[in-house]
């Protein structure tokens, strides 16, 4: 098959699932990390530093020039600034709460991304998606097991409320990415974006983490193993996207790795024990439901 021919629909919605659970293995095998003495910063290092690394052979192979003017490059790597920040609230939410609620929270970024937009000057968000927006807060509401725990809000905040900050984080950071490559790096090759900013963010918290001492190795062989399946599958999923977004049918098929919280909630139950209530499921499905029909219905 010729590498840049178009991906059938059934195929482009194939690729994104397969994309989006792997992207969520990664979150999974974080945990992992996380329970048996990684720390949040050697994981966020690590991943990043590996990923940059395997880009760069990939960017050099193929003869594609790494260097960048100098404006082009200040601002891909004050976005690898905010990717660098983006991904160590998101690794800090999942070692807190389950993964599945920590990726659930942080998907409100493409709504987020909408009202920036929106008040940048940009394109007004459509009817179905005013209609979502707060559809999608009431089932976080619901996933989140606010309703059950009503007479105890403040014990199930104690619980909750540092890994839903972190996420809520992590969602406001990818939304001035998102924002930003949008208006400064959209005619950047994609996989150069994402070396940069892999990059950046491997200096940067690596250097952090030294400075600080903050570098908090696996104690025994599971966290070694989680550390390096996240990893492999982080790697694994962002270098299949490369391969995957030119070839698809419509952008609106991205919808497609909105999955991720469903797949992370089943992988989770089965790996992890983090099981979660039928109420709770219904409002995971209803996010993602407020999410997906706005970019489907465009």
């Amino acid at each position: 098959m010729n590498p840049d021919q178009t991906l059938t629909p059934r195929g482009a919605v194939l690729a994104l699932i397969v994309i989006a659970v792997v992207f969520g293995s990664n979150h999974v095998a974080a945990r992992l990390a996380f329970d048996h003495g990684a720390g949040v910063a050697t994981a966020v290092a690590v991943r990043s530093g590996v990923t940059a690394l395997a880009l760069f052979v990939l960017l050099r192979a193929l003869g594609v020039a790494i260097l960048l003017p100098r404006l082009t490059l200040a601002r891909a790597v004050l976005v690898g600034a905010l990717v660098a920040l983006q991904s160590f609230c998101l690794y800090s939410s999942v070692a807190r709460i389950p993964a599945a609620l920590a990726l659930l929270v942080f998907n409100i970024y493409p709504m987020l991304l909408a009202l920036a937009v929106w008040v940048a000057g940009g394109e007004r968000p459509s009817r179905a998606a005013f209609v979502a927006m707060p559809l999608a807060l009431v089932g976080l509401v619901l996933a989140l097991d606010v309703v059950n725990r009503a007479g105890d809000l403040q014990g199930r905040w104690a619980e909750i409320g540092a890994g839903v900050g972190w996420a809520l984080g992590a969602a406001v950071t990818f939304t001035c990415v998102l924002f930003l490559t949008g208006h400064w790096l959209k005619d950047l090759d994609g996989r150069l974006r994402s070396f940069y900013a892999m990059g950046v963010t491997a200096v940067l918290v690596g250097t952090a983490a030294a400075l600080t001492d903050a570098f908090a190795w696996p104690r025994d062989a599971l966290g070694w193993t989680g550390l390096a399946l996240l990893t492999l599958f982080y790697g694994s999923a962002i270098t299949s996207l490369f391969v995957v977004l030119p070839r698809l049918p419509a952008a609106h098929f991205t919808v497609a790795l909105n999955i991720e919280p469903i797949a992370v909630l089943l992988i989770a139950w089965v790996l992890l024990g983090q099981a979660v209530s039928p109420l709770q499921f219904v409002g995971a499905l209803i996010v993602i439901a407020a999410i997906t029909v706005p970019v489907l219905k465009r």
